[in-house]
């Protein structure tokens, strides 16, 4: 078993305008079998195709710039390389993410360019593990989390490859515990 662990950035604004959906600009992951070993590290940036154009509000909070993307490929190509580079229809593997939000982007993303989108489902949302573990009432952001843990978040909050990171070191201090 692989478990993926990973991240996505899409774009966003601050008031998002009627009709506007969310696309992938950035996958970060990591790869990580049953022993808790890294077994590999992808990080791409991805052009969307509806709103090309990222919004100041997203160019703040990710750190992600317009150049980025633009010379980004497109979701198809990029998810491609994803699978290969996980081996996600060859090997047993679980996708885990902090919260739901990463697993709906990926389904749309794949809807939006009629993708296969199957590959999705075999997913598990840390975040609800977390707090059931912790017995929390609501779960922390990931950021918090890692803090509460005592170990220390690097990289830049709110891009994917960093969040990534950070979700792994907090998923090897629990590896064994986690219901995947």
């Amino acid at each position: 078993m692989n478990y993926i662990i990973y991240d996505l950035e899409a774009t966003c604004w601050e008031n998002q305008p009627p009709g506007y959906v969310q696309e992938t600009i950035e996958i970060g992951a990591y790869k990580i079998n049953e022993y808790g070993e890294v077994r590999g590290k992808f990080n791409r940036f991805i052009r969307p195709l509806a709103h090309p154009i990222l919004s100041p509000f997203c160019r703040n909070l990710t750190g992600i710039e317009q150049d980025d993307v633009n010379r980004a490929r497109y979701f198809p190509d990029v998810i491609e390389e994803f699978w290969d580079w996980g081996r996600v229809f060859e090997e047993d593997y679980m996708l885990c993410s902090w919260g739901g939000f990463d697993k709906k982007m990926f389904a749309s993303d794949c809807r939006m360019h009629r993708l296969e989108h199957e590959w999705t489902d075999s997913h598990v949302n840390l975040k609800e593990q977390y707090r059931l573990m912790k017995r929390m009432k609501s779960a922390p952001g990931l950021k918090k989390a890692v803090e509460m843990e005592q170990i220390l978040f690097t990289g830049q909050h709110h891009r994917a490859i960093s969040d990534a990171e950070n979700l792994v070191k907090l998923f090897l201090k629990y590896l064994g515990y986690w219901s995947v």
